[in-house]
């Protein structure tokens, strides 16, 4: 996968002109309800996308290892179209933090390099334990347990985001 150069990212910065907050996204199955895929977006001094082991690529979105520069609304709307599909859907779970707490974030993603396959869950739970308030998440490798430790420490429930799939009713 093509790589940006740190100038290309820093060329692409977006400040998105709300509050500093994380949203920690899971993938989830729509056959069996178990999450596939773990990431995490940083809006501090510029919105990030920390897409661990992450297969989301646009070249208006440079890429420099697993983190994904110049999020802006149509960006992050695209980057949960291209999850949610008739197999699977999106939860995203947005917590405002202090400046200081987003600034914390961006500098450890920004910092963390490239996350081997199956990893993504263990590298943003290790990342998020480093982050004040944070410490008493779960580690884990498991995307679903990721996202049930974070709605623990946060009290966040999230959104759900589904196309081309109806959720059964009851």
């Amino acid at each position: 996968m093509w790589s940006a150069t740190p100038e290309e990212a820093a060329r692409a910065a977006y400040h998105h002109p709300g509050p500093p907050a994380l949203t920690l996204y899971t993938i989830v199955s729509n056959e069996t309800g178990s999450g596939v895929h773990t990431s995490l977006m940083v809006n501090a001094s510029q919105r990030v996308l920390f897409d661990p082991a992450g297969s989301f690529h646009h070249e208006s979105a440079p890429r420099v290892g697993d983190v994904i520069y110049g999020i802006t609304p149509s960006f992050e709307k695209a980057y949960e179209s291209m999850h949610a599909r008739e197999t699977h859907h999106v939860v995203a779970q947005r917590v405002e933090v202090t400046p200081e707490v987003a600034e914390t974030a961006l500098r450890l993603v920004t910092s963390n390099g490239a996350v081997p396959q199956a990893q993504c869950a263990a590298s943003t739970a290790s990342v998020l334990r480093q982050v004040p308030g944070f410490e008493a998440l779960r580690q884990t490798t498991l995307p679903k347990l990721l996202r049930q430790s974070f709605a623990e420490v946060t009290g966040v429930a999230g959104r759900t985001y589904y196309e081309e799939f109806t959720p059964p009713s009851g």
